[in-house]
């Protein structure tokens, strides 16, 4: 039977369709969020503050919404942002998303936690590719995982530093367990320490249930293992963008993990302009959290974001329609973006677009 596309036509109708498709426990996984879920409304809010320029007559002839990172162009600024465990919401996971991604031209940032093989990802698609990574506190297996990513040709290393607690407390409290035929295949053979359970009279997460967590001289020491190109992912202080920069890495991700982690933290895209200061825009800095519409990648861009990345999106994507579904988000957002351009004057990225109003 072929595959149809459903009767979508912007990112809030998938979302709506998939919360019918997905069970309750993996949607509850899906759409959790750390503490009253403050951080994911104030960041609708401060894209609907940003107004957009309209300007007439404009020669948009040549127009492109091409990139360039890392030596390697792109025909949109649109990433796919990691999440784990694809094969909860469909039964090709990672697979199909890799396929949907490489039709589209749209890099996949593949998670540590996926349920495919990171080669097999890999030998879906040859389409752009990077692997997402946690450092392990056991560094050789750190180091392997390095390895495997760079033999199957991924393009950069995306190191995610803002969950140093584990996200398995907002599982918990989703009532969320993985089923038996589905795990992280990508870290079977790590012997992970198990966490001491805590009294009520003692420490909830500094008495020995928090793992050892990176820090500044283990990205140092992966920077000396590998020849790909870094990047942060979860840097929201200017302090911490200079750092990354004094210590040699490639690129920044602005992101809150999606309000998973830390209630009350601001927007992305409201910090985005001090990181991009702290960095004097020497390293390319990406910006994830909240991406809905055409607009709000052509307001990221306009504040000087490299490229903007999605997740729940596409995952709402896959469940409705597999690798299909997940182009069919890529390009609705594309189309969205370029409507945004071509009513506000804007031909490209090469240099900063002025789309944006004067408040």
């Amino acid at each position: 039977m072929p595959i149809t596309l459903p009767d979508a036509y912007d990112l809030a109708d998938y979302e709506r369709l998939a919360r019918e498709r997905i069970s309750e426990p993996y949607w509850a996984y899906l759409a959790s969020l750390a503490g009253n879920g403050l951080t994911q409304r104030m960041t609708r809010e401060a894209y609907d503050r940003l107004r957009l320029a309209p300007r007439v007559l404009a020669d948009l002839s040549g127009a492109s919404t091409r990139i360039r990172l890392f030596g390697a162009s792109f025909e949109h600024p649109i990433l796919l942002a990691p999440v784990a465990y694809h094969r909860l919401f469909h039964p090709d996971g990672e697979i199909a998303v890799a396929q949907g991604a490489g039709a589209t031209d749209t890099p996949l940032v593949v998670s540590t936690h996926a349920s495919t093989g990171l080669e097999d990802i890999r030998a879906a698609s040859q389409g752009p590719q990077w692997f997402q990574l946690y450092i392990q506190p056991d560094w050789d297996f750190t180091a392997a995982l390095v390895r495997r990513a760079e033999a199957a040709g991924y393009g950069a290393l995306v190191v995610t530093v803002d969950a140093p607690v584990s996200l398995r407390v907002q599982a918990r409290r989703a009532g969320f367990q993985l089923p038996p035929e589905i795990d992280a295949v990508n870290l079977r053979g790590l012997v992970a320490a198990e966490p001491q359970p805590s009294t009520l009279g003692g420490s909830p997460l500094f008495g020995g249930s928090l793992p050892p967590a990176p820090v500044w001289a283990d990205v140092a020491r992966l920077r000396a293992l590998t020849r790909l190109p870094i990047l942060l992912k979860g840097v929201m202080a200017p302090e911490d963008a200079s750092r990354a920069l004094a210590e040699g890495l490639d690129g920044l991700i602005v992101s809150n993990h999606g309000g998973r982690v830390l209630d009350s933290v601001p927007p992305t895209i409201e910090v985005l302009p001090a990181v991009l200061a702290a960095v004097d825009r020497r390293i390319p800095v990406l910006v994830d959290g909240g991406i809905r519409h055409g607009t709000d990648i052509l307001k990221a861009m306009a504040l000087g974001a490299s490229a903007v990345l999605i997740g729940r999106p596409y995952i709402h994507g896959l469940a409705m329609a597999g690798a299909l579904g997940v182009a069919h988000v890529v390009h609705l957002l594309r189309a969205e973006l370029e409507v945004a351009m071509a009513l506000t004057g804007c031909t490209g990225f090469d240099t900063a677009p002025s789309a944006l109003a004067q408040a």
